[in-house]
């Protein structure tokens, strides 16, 4: 039995070398439809991660308060049903709450600013935000030089920024010091105290590309329509239910809202957020299987059509071969495996193909170099049944040829 398979592989081999021309276009197609499939579940693998760590840095024990989604566009019903968070409201929630949890209060100004160093401008897509003394530590930030913005620099309104490492090296990639360096950010000058250490911007996050100023100077200094953010971060897992239950019941007091009344503002915590972004992520790579399996479809058809044309083209030789004594079941065992080690071939270009190309994404979002192994031996399966399905009918077909006939055939 071993000797009749691997006698079928170098059959296969001959033949393959025999009609390179054709057999490389036939690779071609299976490792296009492969590494498409490899490729896009990869880099899916990567933005999964990738998501991962952003909200490990963000702490899965932090919750938010921020004004209530959707409700009524009339500002005079909007006062009533869904006001903003104001900074009094804010302030008072932070004095009285932070004992219990650490609590910081944040004031997003814009997310399309450019900020300008001498000659040095970044893109016109830097998130500005005013944060107090907590913002760092609750936002999952970490200061690479320099210090973090104090409470002497909210007493002040101090003029003061912290930017993140793309700013850094957008602004300072000549020089590499960036402290005590005056810079324009949304054509207000700011003194820059801190650098953060890079966190890699996915998801619409912050990241890198931000700059941080005292709450206290943005509010009176670059005016915004947006309202305040509330952030807590809980000791643990095990006290952020109850610590978002104190946290709401304290809001409702502070906007003195009775038992009866409705509430008026969202609390969200970081891993809901996670979660739903996850399950985006499931459609997205249902789809993107879809995508990959169609065009292997494609590949499949592709290859039982060139095989069926080798039936054809190798019609004598299969006679001859049934002549000297090859029986019916040894030339289906040979097609069939022509086209398995053709699919073979294929698919592990595809994959490796496949691989570097989704690791691409996993180098854009700064990850780990990813081996996906369970795409890797799927990869593999799928290509045996590619070969099976696309090398069935011809190998039947090529089985079932008169000798005689096929001797005839010119």
């Amino acid at each position: 039995m071993n000797k009749q398979f691997l006698e079928n592989i170098k059959i296969a081999l001959q033949s393959i070398k025999g009609h390179l021309m054709r057999t490389s276009i036939t690779v071609s197609i299976i490792a296009i439809g492969i590494a498409s499939l490899v490729g896009i579940l990869t880099a899916i693998d990567s933005i999964d991660n990738a998501m991962n760590d952003n909200f490990a840095m963000m702490g899965a024990n932090t919750f938010t308060l921020q004004d209530q989604a959707g409700g009524s566009r009339s500002r005079r019903d909007r006062k009533t049903t869904n006001p903003k968070i104001e900074y009094k409201e804010a302030l008072k929630f932070k004095d009285t709450f932070n004992p219990v949890a650490l609590t910081s209060i944040s004031y997003r100004v814009s997310g399309t600013a450019s900020v300008k160093y001498q000659s040095n401008k970044s893109n016109p897509n830097i998130q500005v935000l005013g944060i107090d003394e907590n913002y760092l530590k609750v936002a999952g930030y970490e200061i690479l030089y320099g210090r973090n913005i104090n409470q002497h620099d909210l007493s002040l309104n101090s003029n003061v920024v912290v930017i993140g490492q793309d700013i850094f090296e957008q602004l300072f990639y000549s020089s590499k010091n960036a402290l005590g360096k005056v810079i324009s950010v949304n054509n207000k000058r700011a003194t820059v105290i801190g650098v953060l250490k890079e966190k890699g911007s996915s998801m619409g996050m912050g990241g890198d590309k931000i700059c941080l100023l005292p709450i206290t100077y943005l509010r009176s200094n670059m005016a915004s329509n947006n309202s305040i953010a509330i952030s807590v971060m809980a000791a643990n897992n095990y006290e952020i239910e109850s610590n978002i239950g104190s946290a709401i019941g304290k809001f409702r007091s502070i906007r003195r809202l009775r038992p009866k009344e409705l509430q008026n503002f969202d609390v969200t915590k970081s891993d809901s957020l996670a979660k739903s972004l996850m399950d985006n992520l499931k459609y997205v790579t249902s789809a993107a299987t879809l995508i990959g399996f169609i065009t292997l479809l494609g590949a499949a058809i592709a290859l039982m059509n060139i095989m069926l044309v080798s039936v054809t083209e190798r019609t004598k030789e299969i006679g001859t071969r049934k002549a000297i004594g090859a029986t019916s079941k040894t030339i289906r065992q040979q097609f069939l495996m022509e086209a398995i080690v053709i699919c073979q071939i294929g698919g592990l270009l595809g994959i490796v193909l496949g691989i570097l190309i989704g690791n691409i994404t996993s180098y854009t979002m700064s990850t780990a170099f990813i081996i996906p192994w369970i795409w890797l031996i799927s990869g593999v399966v799928l290509c045996l049944l590619v070969g099976l399905v696309s090398g069935i009918y011809p190998a039947i077909k090529a089985s079932k040829l008169d000798p005689i006939e096929a001797l005839r055939y010119e």
